[in-house]
């Protein structure tokens, strides 16, 4: 079959192994996947696949059933989250893992929820207890999962704070519904949350960047509020760290990626969230938010604009 390979920063289109289907898995004809910053660590060995996935890039696709297990039968029209192997022809996912695209969904429009939507449920809801009325800090507001976020957010009658890195990002999400969007370029965002909550911070804060954004999001935490770490885009190391505040206001600080978790957590996550998403994407409460589409034979000028920090949204690669 045909898939992207990488050899560093070089992708380009050639021939890889057909997957080999297990009990409890299925075939799938990719006809849509999308580019996650996790590809973009993964192509430079920065971010290994997990034992016994596929190392080709991809962490999500939508496409049809082409040898079915369980309930899935041939033909039908479904999306899913991937260890790996999404930018190719075909890929194999566990049933459990799989999640049927409303009929009115493009398979370009199914590419872009597994990983931002599921992500963004993982760590508000099941790890951050995120509540109606409590306020929720989303930096990357305009990133794939920040534009979940926002959704999901609001969809729960919670009030979500962004950050965002320019005009037409900041007015992204003030459109899904941010009640406010700060640009971090124009200076320190602590001072701001704490403005905009009359004081008291916010109940969630939800991270990419890392250590650089340590102090403003303790600062920015209500008491018994939660730092839920889920990147370090700006870097991993801190000179120095004063507890106090994590004990004296009882904080919690979770670190979590979703790529690693057992088949068994992410199979329950995607039970969970298809249950609760899956109405709403098809009565259009949540939509997927895409910035671009490019024919997969672009992904090496798709990542380089995903580097750019350019998209608002997520980039979709069409598999032709």
């Amino acid at each position: 079959m045909k898939a992207i390979l990488h050899d560093q920063d070089v992708l380009c289109v050639g021939e890889a192994a057909e997957p080999s289907v297990e009990d409890g898995e299925l075939l799938i004809a990719v006809k849509a996947t999308s580019v996650n910053r996790a590809d973009l660590l993964q192509k430079r060995g920065n971010y290994p696949p997990p034992a016994g996935a596929s190392g080709i890039l991809g962490l999500e696709a939508a496409g049809e059933v082409i040898e079915g297990a369980g309930r899935w039968k041939c033909g039908d029209r479904v999306m899913a989250l991937l260890p790996g192997g999404g930018y190719a022809e075909r890929v194999r996912i566990p049933a459990a893992m799989t999640m049927p695209i409303p009929e009115s969904m493009t398979y370009e429009q199914a590419a872009a929820i597994p990983e931002v939507f599921l992500t963004a449920y993982l760590n508000m809801f099941q790890l951050g207890g995120l509540q109606a009325g409590q306020y929720v800090l989303i930096h990357a507001g305009a990133s794939g999962v920040g534009t979940a976020a926002i959704q999901l957010s609001c969809d729960a009658g919670a009030h979500p704070i962004v950050t965002a890195g320019s005009h037409n990002k900041l007015q992204a999400c003030r459109a899904l519904g941010a009640m406010h969007a700060i640009n971090y370029k124009d200076g320190p965002f602590g001072p701001r949350i704490r403005e905009l909550t009359d004081g008291a911070g916010v109940h969630l804060v939800l991270d990419f960047i890392g250590a650089p954004y340590w102090d403003q999001n303790i600062a920015s935490l209500a008491n018994d509020g939660r730092l839920i770490l889920i990147g370090m885009m700006g870097g991993s190391k801190l000179p120095q760290v004063d507890l106090g505040p994590l004990l004296m206001r009882r904080l919690q600080v979770i670190g979590t990626t979703l790529r690693p978790l057992s088949l068994d957590r992410k199979a329950a996550l995607t039970a969970d969230f298809t249950s609760y998403a899956l109405p709403r994407f098809t009565d259009g409460r949540l939509k997927p938010v895409i910035d671009s589409v490019w024919n997969w034979e672009q992904a090496d000028e798709a990542h380089a604009y995903m580097e750019g920090n350019r998209n608002i949204g997520k980039i979709v690669l069409r598999v032709t």
